[in-house]
């Protein structure tokens, strides 16, 4: 493995995902050094000093930022966070439209000054917006990819590892397909250790899960994002610490398998279209694994996720 030394991120957008992602950057130490950059300079100025004072505490990583974009340069990883929030009550797919505007305006300018740069797109719809900065940029598929459902993975094994009674890290389940509403887990793989989740006896003698609860489970981590949107106005502290570990995994270049949503070809039968699917995430991006099995049902849901993007995509090309 070749670890990156003297590593630089670069996160677009200072808004609360941008900054949560800049936070979670310093405590984990994810990269050497961390720059923060939107086109609102005092908004920027503001958290990069909030961020610096806390610099005692954080390790060796260092914290810059502005309205400048040469703030970026010599990026190896570009986190984009940048455009409209999501509102209570809208969809994800709601926000194609706009943001996809101030990506497209932004990705040539990034470029200029990190032309190397690994580029993961949280904002969203994040599969759609990485189809289309794909497209747009023609960089290959691994080096811009959407943090997907990697968030989403951790929401689903934080609540199976309640139920069941066990840590997360005991936990290997994933989300895939869209980072929204047609996204579903993959049961077919799920496990808690090495036992499938339907056999897990709870240790605590709760009964054993259910298809029917499954399935409910399922509905509550798709629609979390809504209810934290409608309690506080925004998703951000989750959002931060998963791509901060995305972050990690590219920078030391760890083979690292997550769900992360990549342009996909000949998937399953997939084109053209961004799903998350388990990837190995290193320094050379996101690497979808093709071995991945779908049984005849979630191979059928993750078919018409791509549809549904497919036809966000196609209406903003």
């Amino acid at each position: 493995m070749s670890v990156i030394e003297n590593s630089k991120l670069t996160v677009v957008g200072a808004g609360a995902v941008g900054s949560s992602v800049a936070y979670a950057a310093l405590i984990r130490g994810s990269a050497r050094h961390v720059a923060l950059y939107d086109i609102a300079a005092e908004k920027t100025e503001a958290e990069v000093l909030d961020l610096a004072h806390g610099a005692q505490f954080t390790g060796s990583s260092d914290i810059i930022g502005g309205a400048d974009i040469s703030v970026a340069a010599g990026s190896h990883v570009v986190v984009i966070t940048a455009g409209a929030k999501q509102r209570p009550g809208q969809t994800r797919i709601e926000l194609a439209g706009v943001n996809a505007n101030i990506l497209k305006s932004m990705m040539p300018q990034l470029l200029e000054v990190a032309p190397d740069a690994v580029y993961v797109i949280v904002t969203n719809p994040c599969d759609v917006l990485t189809v289309l900065a794909q497209e747009n940029t023609g960089l290959p598929s691994e080096r811009i990819f959407a943090s997907g459902t990697v968030l989403d993975t951790s929401r689903l094994r934080w609540k199976i590892a309640q139920r069941a009674g066990v840590s997360i890290a005991s936990v290997h389940a994933y989300i895939v397909g869209e980072h929204g509403d047609t996204e579903f887990p993959l049961w077919s793989h799920a496990t808690i250790g090495t036992v499938p989740i339907l056999d897990w006896q709870p240790l605590d003698g709760q009964p054993k899960f259910t298809v029917a609860e499954l399935d409910q489970i399922a509905v509550d981590v798709r629609d979390a994002a809504y209810k934290v949107i409608q309690g506080k106005g925004a998703t951000n502290y989750a959002i931060g610490l998963s791509s901060a570990r995305i972050v990690e995994a590219i920078l030391n270049d760890e083979h690292t398998v997550m769900p992360v949503s990549t342009v996909l070809q000949d998937f399953h039968g997939v084109n053209g279209v961004a799903l998350s699917v388990p990837s190995v995430v290193s320094n050379r991006g996101a690497v979808p694994i093709r071995e991945t099995t779908f049984s005849e049902h979630e191979l059928g849901l993750f078919r018409h996720s791509a549809e549904a993007l497919r036809e966000v995509a196609d209406s903003l090309r």
